[in-house]
């Protein structure tokens, strides 16, 4: 039986960028100020976790390939790709990896569509994506899902999870961060 090599989906780069969810190419939403602020403060404090363990980076292109399946452009709103994972990937392969992120962080906006969000929490996790994580700041909610289970965090209670080790928050201290913080 021959085996049948996948073929690469090539989106160009776009502002929103675009991605291939369900079949289909799909421009990211416009994020709004309580994305922007959630996502600023994703990658400040996952990236100081991050030193010495891997890079941490908004709107970072992966190139995803879940087993026998066509290789595709996902681009999370926050990404942890440990230094272990990317191996030795050079320089310029690591601009959009062909391997999956270890996190993968989503901020869940009014537009977007449940059913693409959950092909991509899919698609990441049959890739190899150790945690994929979905911030919803209307709801003030977070939602870890892995290839076992998906945990919803909510109200007093502090994130963690097995696939990142000793980062740790309570959610009322993340959900704070979206407070506007005019100086008196």
């Amino acid at each position: 039986m021959a085996s049948i090599i996948p073929r690469e989906i090539v989106l160009p780069e776009t502002k929103p960028e675009t991605e291939w969810l369900r079949g289909r190419a799909v421009r990211k939403v416009s994020p709004l100020r309580d994305h922007g602020r959630l996502q600023a403060w994703w990658t400040r404090e996952l990236g100081d976790w991050a030193t010495d363990r891997g890079e941490v980076n908004p709107e970072w292109r992966f190139r995803v390939a879940p087993p026998g399946e066509d290789i595709r452009p996902l681009v999370p709103d926050v990404a942890y790709l440990s230094y272990d994972r990317m191996g030795d990937a050079t320089e310029r392969e690591l601009q959009a990896p062909l391997v999956p992120p270890n996190a993968a962080i989503e901020i869940r906006s009014p537009g977007d569509s449940r059913r693409d969000l959950e092909d991509k929490v899919a698609t990441l996790l049959r890739a190899g994506t150790d945690v994929v994580i979905v911030v919803n700041s209307r709801t003030r909610t977070v939602i870890a899902w892995d290839t076992a289970e998906k945990r919803i965090f909510s109200g007093d209670e502090t994130f963690e999870h097995p696939a990142l080790p000793g980062f740790a928050f309570a959610l009322r201290e993340m959900f704070q961060y979206l407070r506007i913080q005019r100086p008196r």
